[in-house]
C-alpha cells in the first residue's frame, strides 16, 4: 500500500522543475536570440532568490537539528542533498549552452563576447585606457593578514581573490577586490571605430572582471601576482522580523533590512572551474562553507547579468513585448476636466469591465481609474492596497495628488513584500508626507490582496466603484505579467470591500462577507465547499468540472480534495505556471486531472477558478494561489464574476490556455514535464491573445 507521502511532490524540487522549464525555453529553437538571453538571465536570477530564501531556510533547519519530514517524506537534509544535485546538473546544462550554442548564435548576429586575450592590440589598448580612467579608481584591494581579518563578502557580489608576493622573502598575501558591477556595466562595449567596423549591428563586449584580471599588475605595482580567480557568494537574505514585539512596524522592517544588507550565512559559493587550489582552500576556510554548497562554474559567474545584452538596440533579435490596446469600453473617455458625460465612472455605472493585462493597457484602465478619482471633484475617498509598485509609480503620484486635492486617501503599504521592503518603506514615507493615511496591515499576516475602492458623491448619496485584480498596482510589471482585473460598482462586493478596508486599518473585526472570498477568514472554507459541490454533482450524475489557473498548487488539504474529486469522476484541468505538488494522471488517484504549465514571453500571473456547478458556472478571480500561506497566513481577496458575459469571456480565455500547444508543458504522472509535440494546428495562447 502506498504511503501518503508518495502522493505529494516536494515543493522545492517542483520549483526546480519549473526553473528547468524556464531554462529549456531559452534553449528552444523557436525564440529569437536576445529573448533566449532573457530566459537564461531569468533562470539565474530565480536561482539566486531560491538560494537566498528556500535553501537558506532548509540549511538553517539542518543546523538547528530539525529532522521533521515534509509532507512528501523528505527531511531538510535530504531535500538539500537533492536540491544541490538537481541545481548543479541544470547550471552545467546552462553553462554548456551559453559557452557554445548561444555564443555561436550571438556571433552570427554580430554580437561578440570576447576574452581579453583574443582582442587585437588596438582593442587591448582601448581596454587598458578604459581600465585606467573608469575602473581603477573604483577598486579597493583588501589584504588579509593578522592585522586585517578576512573582509565581509556582500551578498551576490562578484569578487577577485589573489595571492600576492611582496618582495623575495615575504610570505604570500591573500587579497580580495570587490568588482564594482553596480557602478559600471558587467560587459564593457568596445566602440566600433576601435574594432574597425562601420556596421551598427556589430557589438563587441569584454567582461569587466576579465579587464580587471588582465590589468592586475597595475593594482599591485612592485609586487608579484602569483595567481588570481573570481568568486561570488549567496547569503541567507530571508528577512527575520519579530513583528509581535515591534511597537513600530516601519522601524522594525528598516532594522531588519539593515541586517539583511550585512547578510546572513553563506548558502552558496560560486567559483571558476579552474580556480587554483590554494585560493579555493583560503576561501573555504574564511567563508566556512561545506563542499556541497560550492559551485564550480565554466561560464561567467552570475549569469543574470546577461540581461544587459537584451538592451542592445537590435529589434530584429527580440520580440516586441510592448503591446496592448485600450479596452474597447474605455477608448473614448472624456478628459479629466469634463468628467460628467463619458467618464470612466459613467461607463462603470452601465457595465462591469473585465481587464486582461498586458493585452488591455494598464495605463488607460487601472491608472486611468485612479487618476480620474484623484482629479474628480465628486470623489470623496480613495482606498487601495499596495504590495509591489514601480519605482516611478504613476499610481503613487495620483494618490498623493488626491490627498493634496482634499480627498480622504487610505493606502495599505505592505512593508514585508520580499525584496521590495526598502522600496515600500520609501513610498510609505512619501505618501505620509503628502497627507495620505498609511497603514501597514494586520500583525502576523502579509496583505497580498490587490484591491482599490473609490467613494464618489452622486445626487446627494455615495456610490462605490472598485477594482479587484490578480496582480500588483505596478505599471512596469503590468507590461510583462498577465493579470486579470474587475472594474465594477456592484453594491454587495463594494460593501464587502469597505468592511475589508476597515479590517485592514484596524477599525473592524469583520470575518464574514456577502460575496467576497477573504483569507484567512473564509477563502479556504469556500474553496473546499466549491470542490465538494462538484464531487456531489459527479456522484449524482450531474455535470461536474473544475478549471483552475494559478502560480502554485501546494496546499495538502486542497490537493487531497482534488484527488477525491478525480476519483469521483470530476474532470479537473489545472494551468499552473510554477510549483505543483500534485501528481496528475495516476490510476486510482488522479486519472481525471491534467496539469499544464505555460512559459512564454509574458509571465503568467493571473489566478482564475472556474466551477461547472452543473452548468450554472461559478467563476472567481483574485490574488490567491492554492498554497497554505495564501489561504491561512495572508490577507487575500477573491471576487466572484457574476456577469454572464464576463463569465463566458473567462471560460473562453481558459480554453485558449488549455488548447495551447506552443508555450505549454504537460505534466506527466511522475511529476516531470514535456513540451507538446505540434502535429497540425499551432495554438500559441499569448500570441493568439495579442492578435485577438
Amino acid at each position: 500500500m502506498k504511503k501518503q507521502a508518495d502522493n505529494f511532490i516536494n515543493r522545492e524540487l517542483s520549483w526546480i522543475e519549473f526553473n528547468k522549464r524556464v531554462l529549456l525555453t531559452g534553449m528552444g529553437k523557436e525564440y529569437k536570440i536576445l529573448d533566449k538571453v532573457k530566459f537564461f538571465s531569468i533562470f539565474s536570477n530565480n536561482l539566486d532568490e531560491f538560494f537566498m530564501v528556500r535553501v537558506a531556510s532548509l540549511k538553517a533547519q539542518v543546523e538547528a537539528g530539525i529532522t521533521k519530514k515534509s509532507i512528501d517524506g523528505l527531511t531538510p537534509k535530504e531535500q538539500l542533498r537533492q536540491i544541490n544535485r538537481e541545481v548543479k546538473s541544470l547550471t552545467t546544462l546552462q553553462e554548456n549552452f551559453v559557452n557554445n550554442e548561444l555564443n555561436n548564435e550571438l556571433k552570427k548576429q554580430g554580437i561578440f563576447l570576447k576574452k581579453y586575450e583574443d582582442l587585437s592590440e588596438n582593442e587591448k589598448n582601448w581596454c587598458n585606457n578604459f581600465f585606467t580612467s573608469s575602473i581603477f579608481p573604483l577598486l579597493t584591494p583588501l589584504v588579509v593578514d593578522p592585522a586585517h581579518p578576512f573582509p565581509f563578502i556582500s551578498n551576490l557580489s562578484l569578487n577577485l581573490a589573489a595571492l600576492i608576493k611582496d618582495g623575495e622573502d615575504s610570505k604570500n598575501q591573500f587579497v580580495r577586490i570587490k568588482i564594482p558591477t553596480k557602478n559600471i556595466n558587467r560587459f564593457i562595449q568596445i566602440p566600433n571605430e576601435i574594432i574597425g567596423s562601420n556596421n551598427e549591428s556589430t557589438h563587441l563586449f569584454v567582461s569587466v572582471e576579465d579587464l580587471i584580471g588582465n590589468n592586475i599588475d597595475a593594482l599591485f605595482n612592485g609586487m608579484e601576482c602569483i595567481n588570481y580567480s573570481f568568486f561570488r557568494v549567496t547569503r541567507d537574505a530571508d528577512l527575520e522580523l519579530k513583528e509581535l514585539e515591534a511597537d513600530d512596524l516601519l522601524l522594525a522592517v528598516e532594522q531588519s533590512l539593515q541586517k539583511r544588507r550585512l547578510g546572513g550565512d553563506v548558502v552558496r559559493l560560486e567559483v571558476e572551474s579552474d580556480i587554483p587550489n590554494n585560493i579555493l582552500k583560503l576561501l573555504i576556510e574564511s567563508i566556512s562553507i561545506q563542499e556541497e554548497y560550492i559551485y564550480f562554474c565554466k561560464s561567467f559567474l552570475g549569469l543574470d547579468d546577461l540581461s544587459q545584452l537584451t538592451k542592445i538596440n537590435r529589434d530584429d533579435l527580440k520580440e516586441n513585448l510592448l503591446i496592448g490596446k485600450t479596452h474597447p469600453q474605455l477608448q473614448n473617455l472624456d478628459s479629466p476636466s469634463e468628467l460628467n458625460v463619458n467618464s470612466i465612472f459613467t461607463i462603470l455605472r452601465k457595465k462591469d469591465i473585465l481587464l486582461h493585462h498586458p493585452y488591455d493597457l494598464f495605463k488607460t484602465s487601472v491608472e486611468e481609474f485612479i487618476n480620474s478619482a484623484a482629479d474628480d471633484p465628486l470623489v470623496m475617498a480613495i482606498k487601495i492596497t499596495l504590495y509591489r509598485v514601480s519605482k516611478d509609480s504613476p499610481i503613487i503620484a495620483a494618490l498623493m495628488r488626491a490627498a493634496e486635492n482634499g480627498k480622504e486617501v487610505m493606502t495599505l503599504v505592505e512593508l514585508k513584500a520580499r525584496f521590495d521592503e526598502d522600496n515600500n518603506i520609501q513610498w510609505a514615507k512619501q505618501l505620509e508626507q503628502a497627507g495620505v493615511h498609511v497603514v501597514y496591515g494586520i500583525i502576523g499576516f502579509k496583505t497580498h490582496t490587490k484591491i482599490a475602492l473609490i467613494v464618489r458623491k452622486e445626487k446627494g448619496s455615495l456610490r462605490n466603484y472598485f477594482h479587484i485584480g490578480t496582480g500588483n498596482y505596478n505599471s512596469n510589471t503590468s507590461r510583462f505579467y498577465t493579470d486579470l482585473g474587475l472594474l465594477s460598482t456592484g453594491p454587495e462586493i463594494a460593501s464587502d470591500l469597505l468592511e475589508l478596508f476597515n479590517y485592514l486599518s484596524g477599525f473592524s473585526k469583520q470575518k464574514s462577507y456577502q460575496k467576497l472570498l477573504v483569507s484567512p477568514s473564509s477563502l479556504r472554507e469556500r474553496f473546499i465547499f466549491l470542490i465538494n459541490r462538484e464531487i456531489k454533482h459527479a456522484k449524482e450524475g450531474k455535470k461536474a468540472e473544475i478549471i483552475a489557473k494559478m502560480n502554485s498548487l501546494v496546499d495538502p488539504e486542497i490537493i487531497q480534495l482534488l484527488y477525491l474529486a478525480s476519483q469521483t469522476g470530476v474532470k479537473i484541468s489545472l494551468i499552473i505556471r510554477g510549483i505543483c505538488c500534485l501528481y496528475p494522471q495516476r490510476k486510482n488517484l488522479s486519472k481525471n486531472i491534467t496539469v499544464i504549465s505555460i512559459i512564454g514571453h509574458f509571465l503568467e500571473h493571473s489566478r482564475i477558478f472556474w466551477f461547472c456547478n452543473n452548468d450554472e458556472n461559478d467563476v472567481f478571480i483574485g490574488s490567491s494561489d492554492w498554497m497554505k500561506r495564501n489561504l491561512d497566513r495572508r490577507i487575500e481577496a477573491v471576487t466572484p464574476i457574476e456577469n454572464s458575459q464576463l463569465k463566458s469571456q473567462i471560460y473562453s480565455l481558459l480554453q485558449t490556455y488549455l488548447k495551447d500547444n506552443y508555450f505549454s508543458w504537460i505534466m506527466k504522472e511522475d511529476g516531470s514535464y514535456e513540451k507538446y509535440e505540434v502535429k497540425s494546428t499551432v495554438n500559441q495562447s499569448q500570441m493568439d491573445l495579442i492578435n485577438k
